[in-house]
């Protein structure tokens, strides 16, 4: 996570990518309270679903880190995007972690219907957030100290609920591949070329989503789980001037994939890709209670 290794009061650089110390990495929610009004970024449908199967809303959360960018790949030909890529990874994982924390705070068991975001920050940097609805089982007990995230709607995180599934937690899957234009592609992409594909961009496109969704499965390994549900797929591809070869061009393409870690709770025999995490205690028999006190049947 950020920080790790960093120097007291330097933050934290990794591939030319810097977080300064942030503010939301203490765990506190500016007027909030547990028990007091809340708010909620879900809409009046998802708010109903989601009380139908036993969980009410707490307030909205937020998480947020802001990342100074730099080089990324350096004079090399086409370029390595390793550290670019982990820094992105920290930077979204901080953003999820700080939201959480404000979703412990408040009591929550977990966060329904997060949206992530990127945006430019000044003086080139990059702002990455993360923003939901922390919601809690009612008739349980204080919330989880780490809460679940998903970024399934409040329809379907009910739909998951009732189908005997929970989720894990929220995934990614990030990648970066470049591409120098050699010959033949430079061939393949002129105008007069017509209507053809041009066959180095494809193989770029499809080997840079499979990395992206190899560091997906990774992190369903990671929180134990048995699937995803991908909520979104962001593909972004630019060019740039060869940094090795004068007036030659490389493609870059960026593969980031969103989705939900789920697991199963009702159904016996399941073999899991590791042990469950905090919020998914899997008991003996089917429907069994996901928290103390919980048996899917509450109402809100």
């Amino acid at each position: 996570m950020p920080g790790s290794g960093a120097v007291p009061g330097h933050g934290n650089r990794l591939g030319g990518v810097s977080e300064e110390p942030h503010a939301a990495e203490e765990p506190s929610v500016a007027g909030a309270r547990p028990g007091g009004p809340w708010g909620s970024v879900l809409a009046c449908q998802e708010l109903a679903a989601i009380g139908s199967v036993g969980f009410a809303p707490v307030g909205q959360v937020f998480g947020a880190a802001v990342y100074a960018a730099g080089s990324a790949s350096g004079s090399s030909c086409p370029g390595g995007f390793g550290p670019l890529v982990e820094a992105m990874y920290q930077a979204r994982r901080a953003a999820v972690d700080r939201m959480a924390a404000e979703c412990a705070t408040l009591g929550g068991h977990g966060v329904v219907g997060v949206r992530l975001s990127r945006g430019p920050f000044a003086l080139g940097g990059l702002e990455f957030t993360a923003i939901g609805t922390a919601v809690r089982a009612t008739g349980t007990a204080a919330g989880l100290q780490v809460p679940f995230t998903c970024g399934v709607s409040g329809q379907d995180f009910a739909r998951l609920i009732m189908a005997g599934w929970v989720p894990a937690g929220l995934i990614l899957g990030i990648a970066i591949g470049a591409r120098h234009d050699d010959r033949t592609t430079t061939r393949q992409a002129r105008p007069w070329s017509g209507n053809a594909e041009v066959a180095g961009w494809t193989a770029l496109v499809n080997q840079t989503r499979q990395d992206a969704r190899g560091r997906l499965e990774d992190d369903i390994r990671r929180l134990g789980a048995e699937g995803v549900v991908i909520a979104d797929m962001q593909v972004r591809a630019r060019e740039r001037d060869c940094p090795a070869a004068v007036g030659r061009r490389d493609h870059i393409v960026e593969v980031t994939l969103t989705g939900t870690a789920i697991a199963s709770f009702s159904h016996v025999g399941r073999s899991h890709a590791g042990p469950a995490v905090a919020v998914m205690p899997l008991g003996t028999g089917p429907r069994q209670g996901v928290w103390p006190g919980w048996t899917g049947t509450n109402r809100a």
